[in-house]
């Protein structure tokens, strides 16, 4: 019976976390003084931070933390190859443990906020002109996210059918959902 549950299974790359998943494995975080998950991440997110706000069921400060740092956490959540950056350098690889799931940590909060429509646009506060970016894939998204931020009205151009770049056309869709990818575009 076991070996016939199995396999009605679907296939699933890597299963989301549930909120009492990701609270338990935020918990597990030793919030180390000096993070080695943030050493090895190329940005360096604020990782411990975002962790120790999902602790504490505060899934919002966990976003605000994460948009110091990144525009488009749903998809780093998903792609980005922790397992070499900031899971690899996780503390808990020296103690022979799992390492904390900082990606998919990540993606949970990111998916909470955007699926339950919690993030708000901001207002820029000052108009400091208009820049053009050409090309929507993760990079142009990038930066037309952090000029938004500094204060620039920004028109973002795409040759492709529709924006997104590599993360629309090149990904596969087990690895990266296009809907994950429309929904943090339109974000």
């Amino acid at each position: 019976a076991c070996a016939m549950s199995n396999e009605l299974k679907p296939l699933h790359f890597d299963a989301d976390y549930t909120m009492e998943e990701a609270l338990a494995e935020a918990k597990r975080c030793l919030n180390c003084p000096k993070p080695l998950c943030r050493m090895g991440c190329p940005i360096e997110n604020e990782i411990p931070r975002f962790i120790q706000a999902i602790a504490r069921g505060n899934f919002g400060e966990a976003n605000d933390i994460l948009a110091e740092r990144t525009n488009l956490p749903s998809i780093c959540g998903r792609v980005c190859p922790r397992e070499n950056q900031c899971e690899g350098n996780c503390i808990m690889n020296k103690a022979k443990k799992p390492p904390i799931n900082i990606g998919k940590l990540e993606r949970f909060a990111a998916d909470f906020e955007s699926i339950n429509e919690l993030r708000k646009p901001k207002k820029i506060k000052q108009d400091l002109g208009k820049v053009a970016v050409v090309g929507s894939g993760p990079a142009g998204l990038s930066v037309a996210g952090d000029v938004a931020k500094l204060g620039y009205e920004v028109t973002v151009f795409e040759g492709q059918s529709e924006p997104g770049g590599v993360l629309l056309f090149g990904i596969p869709e087990f690895r990266l959902s296009k809907a994950v990818v429309r929904r943090e575009i339109a974000r």
